[in-house]
């Protein structure tokens, strides 16, 4: 049987949504153990003008707890 916790990060990139996805999941399995899923919560974007300069997600991670 295995517990697993849920935590909510954020991430940005300036290429794209994908990228700030690759660069939260890159981060947060720096920090944590055993990530098995992320559910992408929202996707925002930063403008200037017409010109798109920041893509943010906010995703929740699910890791499991060590016995």
């Amino acid at each position: 049987m295995s517990v697993a916790r849920v935590i909510e990060i954020s991430s940005t990139s300036n290429k794209s949504f994908e990228d700030a996805i690759q660069q939260g999941l890159y981060r947060a399995n720096k920090t944590l153990r055993g990530v098995k899923s992320a559910w992408i919560k929202e996707q925002t974007l930063r403008v200037e003008g017409e010109v798109i300069t920041e893509y943010q997600v906010n995703m929740l991670v699910t890791f499991i707890l060590d016995e």
